[in-house]
């Protein structure tokens, strides 16, 4: 898998052919599929468009949960040269029928349960829409999409007399420039930008996933609990495993922590990837209370005594992971400081990578050995950064990126794609970082989230919001400006604090009693005037980002 294969469907072409009777995709709890089967399967829906006279670039939206039908009927579009759109199943029906519009797909893929809340008359364009779970038709406006469809074995067997072979796949040749993917946004500003993505994009991430995650081989499990519709899941958990013969396990339902440690347990996976606040519950409700007991405080002082209890307690996690763990890379957010540095002392094998949907995603990475401290990673190969700044090393501005893998614009949106990229090629992140003299990013950010200060200064409310994630019985928090005062939105730990007996009035009250300690550690401009406590979780999007605009008022 040479650096001279610059084609993603060559990958994927390959990784189906090579791997032809080792298992590819499972249903946690649910069906299996083998390389041969996902390369029938893919080669019948190929037939299914070339019925209906779909063409290279025409587009096919995917909505629904992950699963392994959602990864062929995917993996069906990009290969036969189609562009795929897939849309996060938590949207709105309102929304849904505005990006199948917007995109102008000819076809949907869609679950049962979205199905039912969608309205077939505001999607006008639509050629018809497939149950994702067994293709079988919902909607038809296509007389030779009806006929396709009864007659997809017939058709099959006419194609392929003998049996389907592995060199009977022959996917579409990719052009580096040409658009695979429109990937919608669902940023934490509200509004939805249709992100476009070439081959080049994909394959050059993908590259960099065979080249750097080198631990895992073919017929290694991994479990897919990242959302497919979004692109870090995509790309690290299904893309990258894919087209090295992994098998990939998709939970299918709500990942509750219950739901991912069974599958961790059955599983064994040797990479996981996730956000921040998966493996912070763990280690917040299952570690730290250990290691708060007077017995173990007075231990883990004791030489050697110390090594020792360390080296069981990373057992113990490793453990809850499977067992079988070569690494952990955190992404979309940053890691809880006490965490990451507890992370650190036992020598934990995690890492956090920096990316966003523009980059398809990768913009950082570090592999855990050389991970350094509240670092997201160095920059990816084949991409340039640079910092908006006269000092990048020590004072934060916006990064801005160049390279294979960042996107053509925002599909029938100039406007916005004039304004995210220079003159020279470069994309605006909109991220405030530092870098160092070895390429290692350091965000401290959101440009869109700087708040001005009295006598403006530049305040970072994330860097805020850190430091009182990391106050007792503080679960998140966010940082706004009102009337030119910073006003602290907390939601407490509540589950944690009724364990240990505490009353939501008393919850509150540390709420305030954090704030009042945290403030002397902030510089003047940047103190807190008051805590407005939430009894709720804050919304996020399906990346679990915190929704910022709808609680900019507080």
């Amino acid at each position: 898998m040479g650096e001279n294969v610059r084609s993603l469907n060559i990958l994927i072409e390959r990784s189906i052919k090579q791997n032809w009777e080792h298992l590819a995709l499972t249903d946690f709890n649910g069906s299996s599929f083998q390389y041969r089967d996902l390369g029938r399967k893919i080669a019948k829906q190929h037939l299914m468009y070339e019925h209906i006279g779909l063409k290279p670039g025409d587009k096919i939206a995917l909505c629904g949960r992950n699963s392994a039908q959602w990864s062929i009927a995917f993996l069906s579009a990009i290969t036969y040269g189609a562009v795929a759109v897939p849309i996060l199943h938590e949207f709105k029906a309102d929304n849904i029928h505005h990006l199948v519009n917007h995109s102008e797909a000819r076809l949907l893929f869609v679950d049962a349960a979205i199905w039912e809340n969608l309205d077939p008359a505001l999607m006008p364009n639509l050629d018809g829409a497939i149950l994702i779970s067994d293709y079988s038709l919902l909607l038809s406006r296509n007389e030779l999409l009806t006929d396709a469809r009864k007659r997809l074995n017939e058709l099959f067997g006419a194609r392929y007399p003998e049996r389907f072979l592995p060199q009977d796949i022959h996917y579409y040749e990719d052009q580096p420039d040409e658009l695979a993917l429109i990937n919608y946004t669902s940023g934490s500003t509200g509004f939805s930008k249709g992100v476009m993505l070439s081959y080049k994009n994909l394959w050059s991430n993908a590259q960099f996933t065979i080249d750097n995650l080198d631990f895992l081989k073919p017929g290694d499990p991994i479990v897919c609990m990242l959302p497919l519709a979004h692109m870090y899941g995509m790309l690290v958990e299904m893309i990258h495993p894919l087209i090295k013969g992994c098998h990939i396990y998709f939970l299918t339902r709500v990942p509750s922590p219950k739901v991912i440690m069974d599958a961790f347990a059955t599983v064994k996976p040797k990479l996981i990837v996730t956000v921040p606040l998966i493996i912070e519950k763990i280690i917040k409700t299952k570690v730290f209370p250990l290691l708060e007991k007077p017995l173990m405080k007075i231990l883990l002082y004791v030489p050697f005594v110390d090594d020792q209890l360390l080296a069981k307690v990373k057992a113990k996690i490793t453990e809850t992971f499977g067992g079988n763990l070569r690494e952990l890379i955190i992404g979309g957010a940053a890691l809880n400081k006490d965490v990451e540095a507890f992370l650190r002392r036992i020598k934990f094998p995690y890492t956090v990578g920096y990316g966003m949907t523009e980059c398809a995603p990768l913009i950082a990475y570090a592999p855990w050995q050389e991970a350094r401290v509240a670092s997201c990673g160095r920059v990816v190969q084949r991409m340039e950064a640079r910092i908006d700044s006269p000092d990048p090393e020590n004072i934060p501005g916006v990064l801005w990126v160049r390279g294979d893998n960042v996107m053509q614009g925002y599909y029938k949106n100039p406007e916005a794609t004039e304004a995210a990229f220079d003159e020279d090629g470069w994309m605006n992140t909109g991220d405030i970082c530092t870098i160092d003299e070895d390429n290692y990013v350091y965000i401290r950010g959101r440009d869109k989230n700087m708040i001005l200060g009295p006598s403006g200064q530049n305040i970072y409310p994330e860097e805020i919001e850190q430091k009182l994630n990391n106050m007792p019985y503080v679960c998140e928090s966010i940082v706004i400006d009102v009337e030119d005062q910073l006003v602290a939105l907390v939601y407490p730990d509540i589950e944690n604090g009724t364990k240990q007996g505490l009353s939501l009035q008393d919850l509150d009250r540390m709420m305030e009693e954090n704030v009042k300690q945290l403030n002397p550690e902030l510089p003047s401009y940047s103190r807190i005037s008051r805590v407005k406590v939430y009894h709720e979780e804050f919304e996020k999007t399906p990346k679990r980002s915190i929704k910022r605009y709808l609680y900019k008022n507080g």
